[in-house]
């Protein structure tokens, strides 16, 4: 009798734990529950040490600029971002800063290099009780919209350092469905090699803060027609249709920008 008992007790309890297994489950997929939350986490984690330089994180600055304010704004903004990048006490170069031509017209990309998450803390709070705030507050007025996003390098495809060779840029922008970076980055290194004997490519960074699950690489063109002519010689490389093909399957939206480099920057 006690062992009858026992052996309905565990049964019971077993169906309890199932129930309460699925509860969760189901909770996850319908509501994202604490445990899937942690455990998405951690995948994106996970991802990020393995695609990542880890060396630098740099910060996408995104200005958007009242069309009768151009000429100021870019008197403005040279003032600031050329004085941080000389100021030694700083943590922080620029990498580069753009004028968008062909996309969201009006609007200012300026990309820069931290030491690392320490570097960009201790730069901010730095640039927060400097002369440079007040500098960096003359741009406000310009603006009609501003965002911030950080990111880092893919490890196969690290930012390269100041140049200049003339002609555009693209920078192109992948939004990604969440879970697949990691195969974005697979099939792009894999891609990547053999595209570089026709094009010069500035780098590739994939975010942390900010909007998530996006990807940005950036490219270098003596003009449009030189691009176009790249892009076609690139389909009849082996391998390259399988690269669009894939990335077009992990992206949920895609765009391209073309870029005309300001005076001041690094890269030009």
């Amino acid at each position: 009798m006690l062992a009858r008992l026992s052996a309905q007790t565990v049964r019971r309890n077993a169906a309890v734990v199932g129930q309460a297994k699925r509860g969760i489950s189901v909770q996850s997929l319908l509501h994202g529950s604490p445990e899937a939350k942690q455990e998405g986490d951690v995948q994106i984690q996970q991802h990020s040490r393995l695609v990542a330089r880890g060396k630098y994180v740099h910060g996408f600055e995104v200005h958007k600029v009242k069309p009768s304010a151009v000429s100021e704004y870019k008197k403005a903004a040279e003032a600031y971002y050329t004085a941080i990048k000389e100021d030694p006490d700083l943590h922080v170069k620029l990498t580069g800063s753009w004028e968008a031509v062909v996309g969201e017209q009006d609007t200012f990309y300026h990309i820069l290099e931290y030491e690392n998450y320490s570097g960009y803390d201790k730069t901010t709070q730095k640039i927060k009780n400097s002369e440079h705030i007040n500098t960096y507050n003359k741009l406000i007025p310009y603006l009609t919209a501003r965002s911030q996003q950080l990111c880092q390098e893919f490890a196969f495809f690290p930012t390269i350092p100041p140049r200049t060779e003339g002609g555009i840029f693209e920078l192109r922008t992948y939004q990604l469905h969440p879970g697949t970076l990691l195969q974005w980055e697979q099939t792009w290194r894999k891609g990547i090699e053999a595209r570089r004997q026709f094009v010069a490519p500035v780098g590739a960074w994939f975010s942390q803060v900010g909007r998530l699950h996006q990807v940005h690489h950036m490219w270098q063109y003596p003009d449009l027609h030189s691009r176009k002519e790249t892009r076609e010689t690139a389909w009849k490389l082996d391998g390259w249709s399988e690269t669009v093909s894939k990335t077009a399957e992990f992206s949920m939206l895609m765009d391209a920008i073309i870029l005309e480099p300001l005076s001041f920057s690094m890269l030009k």
